[in-house]
């Protein structure tokens, strides 16, 4: 009931009544007025007994019930006038916020249904349905602009992200007894500036200032003096012409020049080599399409609304990290992220602890996967892996394990501190169900490739002491020069007293302050995921 007291009506009355020797209290709904009112309420009451017992829609039928009782059930959408029932003028504002619902990554249709057909309604009882039908699309505007129209979990079990939800009583509220109500609902749109960005990015596709260009397609890496089908239109892209004679099938040196420079541009390895991470980013300069585009906006819209003033914001497709302070990345450096096989989830929550000569606790998947077979058929492999095998607790020697009989639940593995350590010197934890977090690496060359889905699923860090002085700035007992001072001991930990949100997202598009437009590869598939699920294959 406390929810109902946000709709600030004193039409609601209450009684105190004894239920089972229990005081409780009744809410007494004002009677209806008019007969449409009567419609209304007879509507309400008989969507709340057809809805599902504890559902959602008996939720949304309740809350709604509730909201038009403070109100007599006189309808808010509706008016009266010489002419008979007319759409009152705050829903003609929302009529055409709903006609322009592209502009926002959303689907007009959705929101206009053939249930908001003013001119086939001709009865109280067709009115009443009217009326309720357009709450509703509010509600539903209001969900999909506020938490997007998938719930995230749906399109991979790798996106760990609940959906948020609108409250139903402060929504109505609000558009109740605002001047201007669309403006309300436009509020409800994520404020973020790349989600802005790409509003704007939508738009210009929409007013035809951007082309949808085809895409230049998948396949093996291109270097100069190979054949490749896709050569004439990265020439075409690049603005290289052939020389005269020339094949035009050939990537030459004059077009390898164009393209490193174009790396160079949009922050790749300068090799002059095109392989995915490359294409992916020629694909999206020159607008990216509107479905990528719309896609994007989507995940925007599961982000939390407060990414936190000072946080960290790892971008999977990007291969980069970044520190944020006031909306501005304050410090930056590559990662590597999980494989297409071990995928790095998407989640959000609290760096809260730096852990120095970490032990790496070897993952049930990885040791199922792939140290049990290889101990099983070799026990002195733990040992050359600078690692230990745990039974209950304890370390233990696997030459003593009958491996025909053992299986991998029965023990853990994890690898010592040392050179050899797969975490290298430092890792920075937020726990979490997945088992990621964020390390250091005894195998620093592979940060020079441009393509970086290399790990299990924990997200490699190139320099991570940098980031540890980025990241500890307002840590007034914990500095990198206290870090550096236990390396080489035993695992040490640091416990923050302000724990840092971190945020690993999943962004194909990225707009820059300038306008610049960055695309990067789906390395997931959950772009085309996105794509498909909101019906958007056609635009592509």
């Amino acid at each position: 009931m406390a929810s109902l007291s946000l709709l600030g009506s004193s039409a609601l009355a209450y009684e105190t009544v004894m239920v089972n020797g229990v005081e409780a209290t009744r809410i007494l709904i004002a009677p209806p007025r008019t007969e449409l009112a009567t419609s209304i309420r007879d509507g309400l009451r008989a969507a709340m007994a057809e809805a599902a017992p504890g559902s959602r829609e008996q939720a949304d039928a309740d809350r709604l019930y509730y909201f038009y009782g403070a109100r007599h059930f006189e309808p808010l959408w509706l008016t009266k006038t010489d002419d008979g029932i007319a759409f009152s003028d705050a829903a003609e504002e929302i009529v055409a916020l709903f006609r322009e619902a592209h502009l926002e990554g959303l689907e007009p249709s959705d929101y206009l249904t053939e249930g908001l057909d003013l001119a086939t309604a001709d009865t109280p009882d067709a009115f009443a349905a009217l009326e309720a039908e357009f709450s509703a699309a509010i509600l539903r505007y209001a969900n999909d602009a506020y938490s997007g129209r998938l719930d995230p979990r749906t399109v991979s079990d790798f996106v760990d992200v609940a959906p948020k939800s609108v409250d139903e009583a402060e929504l109505f509220a609000a558009v109740a007894e605002a001047s201007d109500p669309a403006a309300v609902l436009m509020g409800y749109h994520p404020t973020h500036p790349e989600f802005v960005a790409l509003r704007e990015l939508l738009a210009d596709h929409y007013a035809g200032e951007i082309e949808d260009l085809p895409k230049i397609g998948d396949g093996k890496l291109i270097k100069i003096g190979m054949t490749d089908l896709r050569v004439p239109m990265l020439r075409e892209r690049m603005d290289v012409p052939l020389a005269p004679g020339g094949d035009p099938a050939i990537y030459d040196e004059a077009l390898a020049a164009a393209v490193e420079a174009f790396q160079a541009e949009m922050g790749l390895n300068p090799d002059g080599v095109v392989g995915p991470a490359t294409v992916a980013a020629i694909n999206g300069a020159g607008g990216a399409s509107r479905a990528d585009i719309v896609a994007n906006m989507e995940r925007w819209r599961w982000m939390p609304e407060d990414l936190g003033a000072f946080n960290v914001f790892v971008n999977i497709p990007e291969f980069r990290l970044d520190v944020n302070r006031d909306g501005q990345s304050v410090w930056g450096t590559r990662v590597i992220v999980g494989t297409a096989e071990n995928q790095t989830p998407l989640f959000s929550d609290n760096i809260r602890h730096v852990v120095t000569n970490p032990y790496w606790n070897v993952p049930s998947s990885i040791l199922r996967a792939e140290i049990f077979p290889q101990v099983a058929r070799n026990p002195n492999y733990i040992a050359s892996q600078n690692m230990e095998l745990l039974y209950q607790g304890n370390a233990i020697d696997p030459w003593m394990v009958d491996w025909s009989r053992a299986s991998p639940s029965m023990f853990r593995v994890r690898q010592k501190p040392g050179t050899s350590n797969a975490l290298g010197q430092v890792k920075f934890l937020f726990p979490n169900s997945h088992d990621v977090y964020l390390h250091d690496t005894n195998a620093p060359y592979l940060f020079e490739r441009s393509m970086r889905a290399l790990s299990h699923g924990c997200v490699r860090v190139q320099d991570p002491f940098g980031f540890a002085e980025a990241l500890l700035e307002f840590e007034p007992d914990i500095t990198v020069a206290s870090l550096e001072t236990t390396l080489g001991g035993s695992e040490r930990w640091f416990n923050m007293d302000r724990h840092v949100p971190v945020h690993l997202a999943y962004f194909t598009l990225r707009v820059g302050d300038d306008g610049t437009v960055r695309s990067f590869a789906d390395l997931y598939g959950h772009n085309e995921r996105v794509i498909e699920m909101l019906g958007l294959d056609a635009e592509r």
